[in-house]
Protein backbone atom coordinates (compact mmCIF):
# COMPACT_ATOMS: atom_id res chain seq x y z
CA UNK A 1 0.00 0.00 0.00
CA UNK A 2 1.24 3.44 -0.76
CA UNK A 3 0.16 7.53 -0.72
CA UNK A 4 -0.20 8.99 -3.52
CA UNK A 5 1.50 12.54 -3.28
CA UNK A 6 0.50 14.73 -5.99
CA UNK A 7 2.48 17.71 -7.35
CA UNK A 8 5.32 15.66 -5.47
CA UNK A 9 8.12 17.58 -7.64
CA UNK A 10 7.04 21.03 -6.42
CA UNK A 11 8.70 22.67 -3.47
CA UNK A 12 6.28 21.26 -0.87
CA UNK A 13 5.57 17.85 -2.62
CA UNK A 14 8.57 17.38 -2.62
CA UNK A 15 9.82 17.72 1.35
CA UNK A 16 6.57 16.18 2.20
CA UNK A 17 8.12 12.89 0.23
CA UNK A 18 11.24 12.93 1.93
CA UNK A 19 9.50 12.80 5.54
CA UNK A 20 7.03 10.23 4.73
CA UNK A 21 9.88 8.02 3.41
CA UNK A 22 11.54 8.97 6.69
CA UNK A 23 8.34 7.93 7.99
CA UNK A 24 8.78 4.31 6.64
CA UNK A 25 5.60 4.67 4.37
CA UNK A 26 5.77 3.99 0.40
CA UNK A 27 5.39 6.93 -1.79
CA UNK A 28 4.26 7.21 -5.32
CA UNK A 29 4.92 10.77 -6.51
CA UNK A 30 2.53 12.45 -9.38
CA UNK A 31 3.56 16.17 -11.22
CA UNK A 32 3.16 17.25 -14.62
CA UNK A 33 5.74 19.74 -14.12
CA UNK A 34 4.37 22.79 -15.33
CA UNK A 35 5.78 24.61 -11.96
CA UNK A 36 8.47 22.23 -10.75
CA UNK A 37 11.36 20.35 -12.63
CA UNK A 38 12.40 16.52 -12.99
CA UNK A 39 16.08 17.21 -11.19
CA UNK A 40 13.34 17.21 -8.11
CA UNK A 41 12.35 14.50 -9.17
CA UNK A 42 16.47 13.21 -8.49
CA UNK A 43 17.32 15.04 -5.73
CA UNK A 44 14.21 13.51 -3.80
CA UNK A 45 15.67 9.99 -4.86
CA UNK A 46 18.77 10.70 -3.62
CA UNK A 47 17.57 11.23 -0.21
CA UNK A 48 14.95 8.30 0.11
CA UNK A 49 15.40 5.62 -2.39
CA UNK A 50 16.32 5.40 -5.95
CA UNK A 51 13.38 3.55 -7.18
CA UNK A 52 10.74 6.00 -5.57
CA UNK A 53 8.34 5.66 -7.79
CA UNK A 54 7.41 8.96 -10.39
CA UNK A 55 4.63 9.25 -12.75
CA UNK A 56 4.23 12.21 -14.50
CA UNK A 57 0.90 13.45 -15.08
CA UNK A 58 -2.02 15.60 -14.53
CA UNK A 59 -4.55 15.20 -12.34
CA UNK A 60 -7.31 16.63 -14.77
CA UNK A 61 -6.98 13.52 -17.06
CA UNK A 62 -9.10 10.99 -15.23
CA UNK A 63 -8.18 7.32 -17.24
CA UNK A 64 -4.38 8.59 -16.19
CA UNK A 65 -5.19 9.09 -12.76
CA UNK A 66 -6.97 6.16 -12.23
CA UNK A 67 -4.47 3.71 -14.15
CA UNK A 68 -1.98 5.42 -11.40
CA UNK A 69 -4.52 3.99 -8.23
CA UNK A 70 -4.43 0.80 -9.98
CA UNK A 71 -1.30 0.21 -10.63
CA UNK A 72 0.49 1.17 -7.39
CA UNK A 73 -2.22 0.13 -4.65
CA UNK A 74 -2.75 3.56 -3.59
CA UNK A 75 -4.16 3.83 -0.09
CA UNK A 76 -3.95 7.73 1.32
CA UNK A 77 -3.73 10.73 -0.87
CA UNK A 78 -1.86 14.31 0.26
CA UNK A 79 -3.01 16.47 -2.56
CA UNK A 80 -0.41 19.31 -2.92
CA UNK A 81 -0.74 20.06 -7.06
CA UNK A 82 -2.08 23.88 -8.16
CA UNK A 83 -1.35 26.65 -9.25
CA UNK A 84 -0.47 28.67 -5.89
CA UNK A 85 0.38 32.51 -7.15
CA UNK A 86 -1.80 35.23 -5.89
CA UNK A 87 -0.75 37.87 -8.24
CA UNK A 88 -1.45 35.28 -11.32
CA UNK A 89 -4.22 34.20 -9.95
CA UNK A 90 -5.86 37.73 -10.56
CA UNK A 91 -4.37 38.11 -14.10
CA UNK A 92 -5.35 34.72 -14.99
CA UNK A 93 -8.85 33.92 -13.19
CA UNK A 94 -9.23 30.93 -15.23
CA UNK A 95 -6.44 29.46 -15.61
CA UNK A 96 -6.29 29.22 -11.85
CA UNK A 97 -9.69 27.61 -11.57
CA UNK A 98 -9.79 25.27 -14.63
CA UNK A 99 -6.41 23.71 -13.26
CA UNK A 100 -7.22 24.12 -9.27
CA UNK A 101 -10.41 22.63 -9.03
CA UNK A 102 -9.92 20.44 -11.94
CA UNK A 103 -7.27 18.22 -9.77
CA UNK A 104 -9.23 18.31 -6.85
CA UNK A 105 -12.44 16.66 -8.47
CA UNK A 106 -10.05 14.47 -10.24
CA UNK A 107 -8.19 13.76 -6.94
CA UNK A 108 -11.82 12.99 -4.92
CA UNK A 109 -13.19 10.96 -7.82
CA UNK A 110 -10.00 8.84 -8.29
CA UNK A 111 -10.47 8.39 -4.60
CA UNK A 112 -14.09 7.72 -4.64
CA UNK A 113 -13.81 4.92 -7.62
CA UNK A 114 -11.03 2.78 -5.68
CA UNK A 115 -12.46 3.00 -2.19
CA UNK A 116 -9.13 5.20 -1.10
CA UNK A 117 -10.28 7.01 2.44
CA UNK A 118 -7.83 9.03 3.46
CA UNK A 119 -6.82 12.29 2.55
CA UNK A 120 -4.61 15.21 3.40
CA UNK A 121 -5.30 18.09 1.32
CA UNK A 122 -2.91 21.29 0.67
CA UNK A 123 -5.16 24.64 1.88
CA UNK A 124 -4.04 27.73 2.25
CA UNK A 125 -4.29 30.63 5.06
CA UNK A 126 -5.30 32.67 1.80
CA UNK A 127 -8.92 31.93 2.90
CA UNK A 128 -9.36 34.00 5.86
CA UNK A 129 -8.42 37.12 3.57
CA UNK A 130 -7.59 40.07 5.97
CA UNK A 131 -8.76 38.48 9.47
CA UNK A 132 -10.38 40.49 12.14
CA UNK A 133 -9.00 38.69 15.08
CA UNK A 134 -4.93 37.73 14.83
CA UNK A 135 -4.00 35.19 15.75
CA UNK A 136 -6.20 33.66 13.47
CA UNK A 137 -8.14 30.63 14.25
CA UNK A 138 -9.90 28.09 12.02
CA UNK A 139 -13.24 29.42 13.35
CA UNK A 140 -12.45 32.62 11.81
CA UNK A 141 -14.67 34.20 8.56
CA UNK A 142 -13.44 32.49 4.95
CA UNK A 143 -13.46 35.42 2.88
CA UNK A 144 -10.75 35.27 0.36
CA UNK A 145 -9.33 38.19 -1.48
CA UNK A 146 -8.09 36.36 -4.66
CA UNK A 147 -8.84 33.75 -7.14
CA UNK A 148 -6.21 31.53 -5.90
CA UNK A 149 -8.01 32.02 -2.60
CA UNK A 150 -11.12 31.21 -3.71
CA UNK A 151 -9.95 27.96 -5.64
CA UNK A 152 -8.54 26.98 -2.24
CA UNK A 153 -11.83 27.41 -0.42
CA UNK A 154 -14.29 25.87 -3.13
CA UNK A 155 -11.84 22.84 -3.06
CA UNK A 156 -12.32 22.45 0.79
CA UNK A 157 -16.12 22.62 -0.29
CA UNK A 158 -16.41 19.75 -2.66
CA UNK A 159 -13.63 17.94 -0.50
CA UNK A 160 -16.44 18.47 2.55
CA UNK A 161 -19.10 17.47 0.79
CA UNK A 162 -17.78 14.62 -0.87
CA UNK A 163 -16.14 13.50 2.53
CA UNK A 164 -19.85 13.64 3.89
CA UNK A 165 -21.35 11.44 0.50
CA UNK A 166 -18.65 9.05 0.36
CA UNK A 167 -17.71 8.66 4.02
CA UNK A 168 -14.05 9.63 2.98
CA UNK A 169 -11.53 11.03 6.15
CA UNK A 170 -9.99 14.66 5.26
CA UNK A 171 -7.63 17.09 6.89
CA UNK A 172 -7.36 20.59 4.89
CA UNK A 173 -4.27 22.19 6.03
CA UNK A 174 -3.97 25.70 5.71
CA UNK A 175 -0.50 26.72 5.93
CA UNK A 176 0.81 29.71 6.20
CA UNK A 177 4.02 31.17 4.37
CA UNK A 178 6.31 27.98 3.80
CA UNK A 179 10.23 29.41 3.84
CA UNK A 180 13.01 27.12 3.75
CA UNK A 181 15.15 23.82 2.34
CA UNK A 182 16.41 20.64 3.06
CA UNK A 183 19.02 21.43 5.65
CA UNK A 184 21.33 19.19 3.57
CA UNK A 185 20.36 22.01 0.36
CA UNK A 186 19.26 19.30 -2.33
CA UNK A 187 15.98 20.21 -1.96
CA UNK A 188 14.41 23.88 -1.96
CA UNK A 189 11.59 26.47 -3.75
CA UNK A 190 12.47 26.94 -7.22
CA UNK A 191 9.39 28.11 -8.92
CA UNK A 192 9.56 28.41 -13.04
CA UNK A 193 10.66 31.94 -14.08
CA UNK A 194 10.37 35.45 -12.27
CA UNK A 195 9.22 34.12 -8.46
CA UNK A 196 6.32 35.49 -6.50
CA UNK A 197 6.95 34.43 -3.22
CA UNK A 198 9.27 36.76 -0.62
CA UNK A 199 12.04 34.27 0.01
CA UNK A 200 12.89 33.16 -3.28
CA UNK A 201 13.02 36.78 -4.36
CA UNK A 202 15.19 37.66 -1.55
CA UNK A 203 17.88 34.64 -2.31
CA UNK A 204 17.50 35.92 -5.82
CA UNK A 205 18.88 39.11 -5.30
CA UNK A 206 21.51 37.62 -2.79
CA UNK A 207 22.83 35.47 -5.83
CA UNK A 208 22.92 37.99 -7.88
CA UNK A 209 19.70 36.75 -10.71
CA UNK A 210 17.75 40.12 -9.87
CA UNK A 211 19.03 43.13 -8.77
CA UNK A 212 17.02 44.21 -5.89
CA UNK A 213 13.74 43.15 -4.14
CA UNK A 214 10.73 45.36 -4.60
CA UNK A 215 8.86 45.62 -1.39
CA UNK A 216 4.99 45.70 -2.18
CA UNK A 217 3.87 48.38 -0.02
CA UNK A 218 5.55 50.47 2.80
CA UNK A 219 2.74 52.07 3.95
CA UNK A 220 0.61 49.70 5.78
CA UNK A 221 -1.03 50.02 9.17
CA UNK A 222 2.57 46.84 10.93
CA UNK A 223 5.07 47.78 12.95
CA UNK A 224 7.33 49.36 10.25
CA UNK A 225 4.69 49.40 7.64
CA UNK A 226 5.38 46.11 5.35
CA UNK A 227 3.13 43.26 4.82
CA UNK A 228 3.13 40.87 8.14
CA UNK A 229 2.64 36.70 7.31
CA UNK A 230 3.38 33.56 9.37
CA UNK A 231 6.79 32.31 7.99
CA UNK A 232 7.01 28.32 8.65
CA UNK A 233 9.82 26.02 7.81
CA UNK A 234 9.04 23.79 4.73
CA UNK A 235 10.31 20.59 6.81
CA UNK A 236 8.06 21.55 9.60
CA UNK A 237 4.90 21.48 7.12
CA UNK A 238 6.20 18.65 5.47
CA UNK A 239 5.88 17.04 9.04
CA UNK A 240 2.92 18.39 9.50
CA UNK A 241 1.50 16.24 6.75
CA UNK A 242 2.59 13.12 7.84
CA UNK A 243 1.33 13.79 11.60
CA UNK A 244 -1.56 14.18 9.58
CA UNK A 245 -1.73 11.03 7.87
CA UNK A 246 -1.60 9.53 10.69
CA UNK A 247 -3.98 11.33 12.87
CA UNK A 248 -6.86 10.28 10.01
CA UNK A 249 -6.53 6.88 11.79
CA UNK A 250 -7.35 8.15 15.72
CA UNK A 251 -8.42 11.83 16.26
CA UNK A 252 -9.34 12.59 12.93
CA UNK A 253 -10.88 9.45 11.86
CA UNK A 254 -14.30 9.72 10.60
CA UNK A 255 -13.98 14.06 9.76
CA UNK A 256 -13.26 16.32 7.57
CA UNK A 257 -11.61 19.33 9.35
CA UNK A 258 -9.38 22.19 8.57
CA UNK A 259 -6.02 22.91 10.65
CA UNK A 260 -3.56 25.73 10.73
CA UNK A 261 -0.25 24.99 10.25
CA UNK A 262 1.97 28.12 11.46
CA UNK A 263 4.50 29.27 13.94
CA UNK A 264 2.26 31.69 15.49
CA UNK A 265 4.36 34.66 14.97
CA UNK A 266 4.42 37.21 12.12
CA UNK A 267 6.94 38.76 10.46
CA UNK A 268 6.72 41.93 8.17
CA UNK A 269 8.93 41.71 4.55
CA UNK A 270 11.54 43.76 6.19
CA UNK A 271 12.28 41.27 9.07
CA UNK A 272 12.53 38.21 6.55
CA UNK A 273 14.87 40.23 4.60
CA UNK A 274 16.81 41.34 7.60
CA UNK A 275 17.06 37.46 8.51
CA UNK A 276 18.47 36.85 5.29
CA UNK A 277 21.30 39.23 4.98
CA UNK A 278 22.40 37.97 8.45
CA UNK A 279 22.16 34.49 6.57
CA UNK A 280 23.78 35.62 3.49
CA UNK A 281 26.35 37.89 5.36
CA UNK A 282 25.59 40.88 3.16
CA UNK A 283 23.65 43.30 2.70
CA UNK A 284 20.31 42.74 0.27
CA UNK A 285 19.12 45.63 -1.60
CA UNK A 286 15.35 46.77 -1.94
CA UNK A 287 12.83 49.39 -2.82
CA UNK A 288 9.32 49.87 -1.68
CA UNK A 289 7.27 49.81 -4.36
CA UNK A 290 3.38 50.38 -4.66
CA UNK A 291 0.78 47.74 -2.94
CA UNK A 292 0.14 44.52 -4.99
CA UNK A 293 -3.24 43.69 -5.58
CA UNK A 294 -4.55 40.63 -3.82
CA UNK A 295 -2.23 40.95 -1.05
CA UNK A 296 -3.63 41.50 3.14
CA UNK A 297 -2.05 43.73 5.57
CA UNK A 298 -1.02 40.64 8.14
CA UNK A 299 -1.71 37.52 9.16
CA UNK A 300 -0.44 35.17 11.67
CA UNK A 301 -1.71 31.84 12.97
CA UNK A 302 -3.54 30.40 15.96
CA UNK A 303 -2.27 26.86 15.74
CA UNK A 304 -3.19 25.35 19.46
CA UNK A 305 -6.09 23.01 16.86
CA UNK A 306 -2.67 21.27 15.53
CA UNK A 307 -0.79 20.87 18.07
CA UNK A 308 -4.01 19.10 20.36
CA UNK A 309 -5.33 16.94 17.42
CA UNK A 310 -1.80 16.12 15.44
CA UNK A 311 0.87 16.54 17.82
CA UNK A 312 2.36 19.31 15.30
CA UNK A 313 4.52 22.55 16.78
CA UNK A 314 6.69 24.34 14.50
CA UNK A 315 10.47 23.30 15.29
CA UNK A 316 12.54 26.01 13.11
CA UNK A 317 12.54 29.39 13.73
CA UNK A 318 13.06 32.47 11.54
CA UNK A 319 16.56 32.55 11.52
CA UNK A 320 17.00 29.02 10.82
CA UNK A 321 14.19 29.37 7.60
CA UNK A 322 16.67 32.06 6.14
CA UNK A 323 19.78 29.94 6.56
CA UNK A 324 18.87 26.85 5.13
CA UNK A 325 17.16 28.69 2.03
CA UNK A 326 20.56 30.33 1.63
CA UNK A 327 22.31 26.76 1.94
CA UNK A 328 20.18 25.93 -1.12
CA UNK A 329 20.27 28.58 -2.91
CA UNK A 330 23.69 29.25 -2.63
CA UNK A 331 24.46 25.17 -3.58
CA UNK A 332 22.07 25.95 -6.59
CA UNK A 333 22.44 29.49 -8.28
CA UNK A 334 20.20 29.11 -10.86
CA UNK A 335 17.81 26.44 -9.21
CA UNK A 336 17.51 22.74 -10.78
CA UNK A 337 18.82 22.72 -14.03
CA UNK A 338 16.07 22.13 -16.42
Amino acid sequence: MAVLVTGGAGYIGSHTAVALHEAGREVVLIDNFINSSPAAVDAIRALTTPDLVFVEGDLRHRAQLDAVFEAYDIDEVIHFAAHKSVSQSVSAPLEYYDNNLGATIGVADAMVKHGVRKLVFSSSCTVYGQPDVIPVTERAPIRAESPYGWTKVMSEQILRNTAAAEDLDVALLRYFNPVGAHESGTLGEDPNGVPDNLAPVVMAVAVGRLDKIGVFGGDYATPDGTCVRDYVHVVDLAEGHVAALDALDTTLRGTCTAINLGTGIGSSVLEVIAAAEAAVGEPIAYEIVDRRPGDIEQIYADASLAAEVLGWRSQRDLAAMLRDHWTWQSMHPDGFVR
